[in-house]
């Protein structure tokens, strides 16, 4: 198991977001935008890779976006119920996602097998959400969900009526 800590006030920020481990070093770089559909968020690994990207498909009702691991596509997210927990699933990866989205606190499951769970943390340079994740591979992908979260958060408070500015990345921690 390993954590990832990304600056809490930097999470829906419009600047680049650098995702960090447990001892303060950079592990990810993740910039885009949202906003429209056929926006995206790509995750790069410090070396310049491509890890894991997530594009809008729809904008309004039943909003959905695409996961890729590097340039493969391996599920799509969309909001299943938000009755006293919010709940999303990852078809194809056949991923739950539950909780409470408001407090930055839910977990990723696949059937009974945790993938990730994410809680605030407060460390010696700031508050912090971190990203506990059973299995690094399944890194980039819950980095990208949590944009998701994220995204859908700050912009269900936003007055529909309102003309939507498009976001770029979560910021930079």
């Amino acid at each position: 198991m390993s954590e990832y800590f990304i600056q809490e006030q930097q999470l829906s920020n419009v600047t680049r977001t650098i995702v960090k481990d447990e001892d303060g070093q950079s592990l990810f770089l993740l910039v885009g935008r949202w906003g429209t559909r056929g926006d995206a968020l790509s995750l790069y690994a410090m070396n310049g890779e491509l890890v894991a990207s997530i594009k809008q498909l729809s904008f309004f009702f039943g909003t959905r976006f695409e996961l890729y691991k590097g340039f493969e596509k391996v599920g799509t997210l969309k909001k299943l119920l938000n009755l006293n927990a919010d709940f999303y699933y990852v078809n194809q990866l056949h991923w739950t996602v539950i909780g409470d989205i408001r407090n930055h606190y839910y977990t990723i499951h696949h059937n009974n097998h945790k993938i990730m769970e994410m809680s605030k943390a407060t460390l010696f340079t700031g508050n912090y959400f971190c990203l506990e994740v059973e299995n690094d591979e399944d890194a980039p992908l819950c980095i990208c969900i949590a944009a998701v979260l994220d995204y859908w958060l700050y912009n269900k408070k936003k007055d529909n009526n309102q003309k939507r500015q498009p976001m770029v990345g979560w910021g930079s921690c």
